[in-house]
């Protein structure tokens, strides 16, 4: 299973399992859900969106108002959110509310973000 020709490799690395290793890595549906996921925070406008959100519901108007885009632009980038299941909406009228699905949400993307400091 290995290539490893180095005895000092040989020897570190003798009581590893490979396979328990490889048995832990999640499946190829979970990695890419979970790519999909990083990518929808990965869009500073998104990351904006969310911020507003955090400290409660908004009409989406008032996102697009407060962030100076079109409604058009501003829809797209919700669908991506809603899609990656980082918001809740409901309609009103003709009017759609947002809301995080998870309060916590800016709180965990920061930690993320130290990480990388």
């Amino acid at each position: 299973m290995s290539n490893c020709k180095n005895n000092i490799c040989l020897e570190q690395y003798k009581n590893l399992n490979l396979e328990e290793l490889i048995n832990e890595i999640p499946s190829e549906d979970n990695l890419y859900e979970m790519g999909e996921i990083i990518k929808a925070i990965s869009d500073p406008l998104r990351l904006k969106i969310l911020y507003l959100l955090k400290n409660g519901e908004l009409c989406a108007c008032h996102i697009d108002s407060a962030l100076d885009k079109p409604q058009s632009t501003i829809s797209h980038h919700l669908n991506i959110l809603k899609k990656a299941k980082f918001l809740n909406w409901r309609k009103e009228g003709k009017w759609t509310h947002y809301s995080l699905a998870d309060e916590k949400i800016i709180d965990h993307i920061e930690k993320i973000i130290k990480i990388g400091e």
